[in-house]
């Protein structure tokens, strides 16, 4: 016994083709746990998707409708996706989780029309930040939903990311507006998703969990985007093709990363979508986000990091005690 998971060993056996193996093998469903693998895909996928977040601010700059720009976010989607069903065929639209993915779309749909809003009207910064409240989110909808029981210290870091939230907002200094409760909305929705994606992945490949997210949304988001359709002109659609490129590596390395490595673990990383966020926003649209949203952006990770990591320890803990009577 050598202690290492599949990933791991490929690696250890041999350079670039063992790396080749490792990532190959976490596409699979119910991976191994490797947190340094799990970590580069989060990494490499806030980027991607910080770039995703700026092209979808750039297109509605241009006058097109956030509900077009969510459309063709998942067409494009499945078509750079379509060699991928070439070469798997049907089966990579065959699942056992029907109902898994019918709550993912819904969660999803509302998150991107939501976000598409947001970064529409507010630096993406700003809409980063705001987004760091999606698993406080998730805990207060476990405590008021599923009537979970939580201590102190759950609802200590629950009221800290509020006041991080309170830092950016900022009510009675500056009414939200519009764009910022966009974000707000997209956080809620995202803070459900995590959780649905961990479970997705321990029966379905990453790819197959991408794609049939994507083929469900993009009929599902054309119908809105008919009532305020303008075809696109002709210098767009690049930009198009590129938010959907985006948007499928993005979301392979994430749901890989959700895959390979613990939930405490993807919420530590997934800082960087914040520093890759303002300096994209900067470079292209010349925003710069103020002192405090950078303060209340911290406040909110770090209570979101403590909250994701608290659960997994008790969920370990419960997983455990059977084991400690035997």
């Amino acid at each position: 016994m050598t202690g290492l998971n599949e990933g791991q060993q490929a690696r250890a056996d041999g350079g670039a083709g063992g790396w080749r193996a490792g990532l190959k093998a976490s596409g699979r469903p119910g991976a191994a746990n490797d947190p340094l693998l799990g970590a580069i895909f989060v990494i490499v996928a806030m980027a991607l998707l910080a770039g995703l977040l700026s092209l979808g601010r750039y297109l509605a700059l241009q006058g097109m409708n956030p509900l077009q720009v969510l459309f063709f976010r998942n067409a494009f989607c499945v078509v750079w996706m379509l060699p991928l069903l070439a070469w798997r065929g049907p089966s990579l639209f065959q699942t056992k989780q029907p109902k898994l993915y019918g709550a993912r779309v819904v969660l999803s749909f509302i998150s991107m029309m939501a976000m598409f809003q947001a970064v529409a009207l507010i630096p993406i910064g700003e809409v980063t930040a705001i987004g760091f409240l999606s698993p406080l989110f998730g805990t207060a909808v476990a405590i008021m939903v599923l009537g979970e029981r939580v201590h102190f210290r759950r609802w200590a870091a629950l009221g800290i990311g509020f006041l991080g939230a309170m830092i950016i907002l900022r009510p009675g200094l500056s009414e939200p507006g519009w764009g910022q409760w966009a974000a707000l909305i997209s956080a809620l929705a995202v803070g459900g998703i995590g959780p649905l994606v961990k479970q997705l992945t321990q029966q379905d490949d990453a790819d197959r969990v991408v794609f049939i997210t994507n083929a469900i949304m993009t009929p599902l988001a054309l119908v809105p985007a008919l009532f305020v359709w303008q075809w696109p002109s002709l210098e767009l659609w690049p930009y198009l093709a590129a938010m959907g490129l985006c948007a499928v590596l993005g979301h392979m390395a994430l749901v890989r990363g959700y895959a390979v490595a613990e939930a405490s673990l993807v919420m530590t990383f997934k800082f960087v979508r914040l520093p890759f966020a303002v300096a994209i926003g900067f470079l292209a649209f010349g925003e710069a986000i103020d002192a405090l949203t950078w303060v209340g952006g911290l406040i909110i990770f770090a209570a979101s990091a403590y909250v994701t990591r608290r659960e997994a320890q008790l969920k370990l803990r419960a997983s455990s005690r059977p084991a400690a009577g035997l």
